[in-house]
């Protein structure tokens, strides 16, 4: 999503962009970047024991109310794409599984469009971990500036751009004032939430300006959003109309995936899955808004369980006393001790060794005992947690680590393409964008192979294939660098030369970085 520069009028904030963020997992007419955390073995799901006798995309179909505009050559070509990609439809279909029921009935209650139920295919392909280099999270892709003007707390502990519930009511909330500036013309509020109010707002001025039509499609918008509004509409024709597309979605139950519990104490979530018999990823899927190894001590104290392991978490909760829901640690302060060495060391942030031992500032003497909250089971255990999802972004299972110091006038290209590794992976593995500036002296890893196997890329745990159509105006240059690959790698993949021109249309077989969701 591009919440970008959107102006609330009612909360005298500037509400900048989310990101330019496309999410569909194959090859498709567009191609932005979005980073994804998620494992990628996922714990099975659990479903509803009682199935109602019509999924939600039956629910859906038959209560879809915006004009598809099918004869639009845009929503035409869209509705070709996602027909055709059959594998990942069921891919995508299925990760919705533990969210779409409940997201329905939000937008439902709300007196929304349930197309909007499909928006986020296209903003995270419904990976609750999935985050853009504008910093956009969530199933909804807020940014922080947003989501905080929605009411999305965000600290340490916890991030509420990635709970399924408050993200959900926030993106609500959101469309309904959108749909107010612009008189309920959806289409407009589409591009609005995907390119900014602001930007839509002075395109329909521009045109009104010059005596132009004011429908979205007779405005000058970003080449995003263009292709943004007809994917939606496509996948809400494909949706309700699956059987005459012959396009297979992941069944998917009519009937709640998970239930709220108030835990009403801060709980640690290894814990937490013992209780309710789940896995702990199946829980931080469920919860993914905690960054950590336990719950907000501050609250949120709320956690999301399937409903089938809903009374059995309850009834294990009401046995542990609160002060056994978390592990804690004592530390005696010695002389040279400060608040920041002492949170570094147990990787814990100084407000939350404040919180738990209700000091009023950082100021602490030598003698006094500390209680550091700690996790109850091995850091790797917490795959989700936010630390080891950087990590695994980070580390590769093979290669030879180098450390590398920036010097004045680098940048991320030049510096992977003199240790032969791909941009966004040495972008990954330093936890950055690939346009972020670099500062002189600040130390990069990155990881090479003897058998250069960073730049073979074949289909493996960090990149995946995909097929790309030329467009007017591409060349072996802008390609490469649209996708962070090398000219060499394309022309050996496509078995081409540079004595070749690119012709519109032809396509193009690329291993592209699972970072990447084109």
């Amino acid at each position: 999503m591009n919440h970008c520069k959107f102006a609330v009028s009612f909360l005298a904030a500037v509400l900048g962009a989310c990101a330019q963020l496309e999410t569909t997992e194959p090859a498709t007419p567009t191609a932005t970047v979005v980073h994804s955390s998620t494992l990628d073995t996922e714990p099975e799901l659990e479903a509803p024991e009682i199935l109602a006798p019509n999924d939600i995309w039956h629910r859906l179909g038959g209560k879809f109310t915006l004009p598809r505009e099918i004869e639009r050559s845009k929503v035409q070509e869209y509705i070709r794409y996602f027909s055709s990609n059959g594998d990942y439809m069921t891919r995508v279909t299925q990760r919705s599984q533990r969210y779409i029921f409940h997201i329905t009935e939000h937008l439902e209650r709300a007196g929304l469009p349930l197309e909007l139920t499909l928006l986020p295919i296209i903003e995270s392909a419904f990976d609750p971990f999935a985050h853009s280099h504008a910093n956009a999270s969530g199933l909804w892709q807020f940014i922080p500036v947003t989501g905080r003007s929605f009411g999305l707390q965000q600290n340490w502990w916890y991030d509420g751009r990635r709970d399924i519930e408050a993200s959900t009511r926030a993106a609500t909330e959101y469309f309904r004032y959108l749909s107010t500036r612009f008189d309920h013309d959806w289409l407009l509020v589409l591009a609005a939430y995907n390119a900014g109010e602001g930007r839509v707002r002075r395109a329909i001025a521009r045109n009104r300006k010059q005596g132009l039509g004011t429908s979205f499609w007779d405005l000058q918008l970003p080449r995003e959003t263009r292709s943004y509004v007809p994917k939606l509409l496509a996948l809400a024709e494909v949706v309700a109309r699956r059987e005459h597309y012959q396009t297979p979605l992941h069944e998917v139950a009519n009937t709640p995936y998970y239930q709220a519990v108030d835990v009403g104490s801060q709980i640690d979530l290894a814990q937490a899955a013992e209780l309710a018999e789940i896995k702990i990823e199946e829980l931080y899927l469920l919860n993914p808004a905690y960054n950590r190894w336990a719950t907000d001590p501050n609250g949120q104290h709320q956690l999301l369980l399937p409903v089938t392991k809903h009374e059995k978490f309850v009834a294990g909760l009401s046995k542990l006393p609160i002060d056994q829901r978390v592990s804690w640690q004592r530390y005696n302060i010695v002389r040279g001790d400060s608040l920041s060495t002492i949170a570094q060391r147990y990787k814990i942030s100084v407000q939350a060794i404040r919180e738990a031992n209700k000091l009023p500032s950082n100021t602490i003497r030598a003698g006094q005992n500390l209680l550091i909250p700690s996790a109850s089971k091995p850091a790797a255990q917490y795959a989700y947690a936010i630390d080891q999802r950087i990590k695994s972004r980070r580390t590769p299972t093979t290669g030879k680590k180098h450390t590398y110091t920036v010097r004045p006038g680098d940048t991320l290209w030049d510096i992977a393409r003199d240790l032969n590794v791909q941009v966004q992976q040495l972008a990954r593995w330093n936890n950055m964008a690939t346009n972020d500036t670099l500062r002189s002296g600040k130390q990069l890893v990155a990881y090479t192979s003897s058998n250069n196997n960073n730049s073979q890329h074949t289909s493996n745990a960090t990149s995946r294939k995909l097929t790309y159509r030329v467009r007017g105006g591409d060349s072996l240059y802008r390609i490469a660098r649209k996708f962070s690959l090398t000219i060499n790698d394309i022309l050996r993949w496509n078995k081409i030369s540079t004595q070749r021109y690119l012709q519109p249309g032809q396509q193009l077989t690329l291993f592209v970085d699972n970072a990447y969701r084109g």
